[in-house]
């Protein structure tokens, strides 16, 4: 694995481990249904940031006999088991939230309970801005995505402690309702992610930008004269490519199989793009 990408994975674990055990202890004393909510919020990040470290390290290993296209779809599975928990743990805390909005219970907002949101304010926005940084860096879509995450739990800390000055207000049933709007988060979350990589799974297409942009790579090799089918498809979190290309029918073939050569090299820049598969059509 990278080595700037291993620390910022680790790093992920290791900020998501801490805020999990921090926030669930403060839950526990003060009784926040809320800051309970966010606790197995942070407790999802962890087990997604381990799911990544572990299935990066997998799709990072060379292609072998049994995987002869490598062994990148690991990722999207470890996607979509973080996304079936995230599924239950978000229903299980939604049946709380409204039980707790039926029965009522007492909630004690202490300045440790106010502190913890506020730490989590800091510290995800720091990473989010980390991330994104090393992401771009090293063309990994995991880590971008990491970073957009951390920026959605700024904003679920946000409404945390909105949901936590309401009670010290004397409204007590905003931490439940608080509670219920991170469950429903989690829930959505999970269903993204859950979306997102069987999409990776079943070989979705990529965007109509991405297609335009590999045709006009194909173009930009001297000797191409047009392309005619071009197609794309996801193979785990990355894109391989099929593409015809157009050169003039009179030219040998090893100018023909040397231009071949520059159309895949050319393709194969592109960042999300792994393997070009490239064939010659003479006109």
């Amino acid at each position: 694995m990278n080595p700037v990408s291993r620390r910022a994975t680790l790093l992920n674990i290791g900020a998501n481990a801490f805020l999990f055990a921090i926030k669930l202890w403060v839950a526990l004393l003060s009784g926040s249904i809320a800051l309970l909510s966010d606790s197995f919020n942070s407790l999802l990040d962890t087990i997604a940031s381990v799911a990544i470290f572990i299935c990066v390290k997998i799709s990072d290993k060379e292609a072998d006999e049994g995987h002869p296209f490598g062994h990148s779809r690991a990722e999207p599975i470890a996607g979509i088991i973080v996304a079936i928990f995230a599924g239950i743990l978000g229903f299980e805390i939604v049946k709380t939230s409204i039980e707790r909005l039926m029965v009522g219970d007492h909630v004690t907002v202490t300045t440790a309970a106010l502190a913890v949101p506020l730490i989590t304010i800091g510290l995800k926005g720091y990473m989010a801005w980390y991330f994104r940084k090393v992401g771009e860096r090293v063309k990994s879509p995991g880590i971008i995505a990491t970073s957009v995450d951390s920026l959605c739990d700024v904003l679920v800390a946000v409404v945390v402690i909105a949901g936590l000055v309401g009670v010290k207000l004397g409204y007590e049933y905003f931490d439940a309702l608080v509670g219920f709007a991170v469950s429903i988060w989690i829930v959505y979350t999970g269903y993204r992610i859950g979306m997102e990589n069987i999409d990776y799974l079943m070989g979705k297409a990529p965007p109509e930008e991405l297609l335009q942009e590999i045709r006009a790579s194909a173009l930009s090799v001297a000797g191409v004269v047009d392309t005619n089918t071009i197609k794309a498809h996801y193979v785990g979190p990355f894109i391989h490519v099929e593409i015809h290309v157009e050169v003039p029918k009179d030219i040998s073939t090893y100018e023909s199989h040397r231009i071949g050569n520059e159309v895949e090299r050319a393709i194969e820049k592109i960042g999300s793009i792994e393997k070009a598969f490239v064939h010659i059509d003479p006109v």
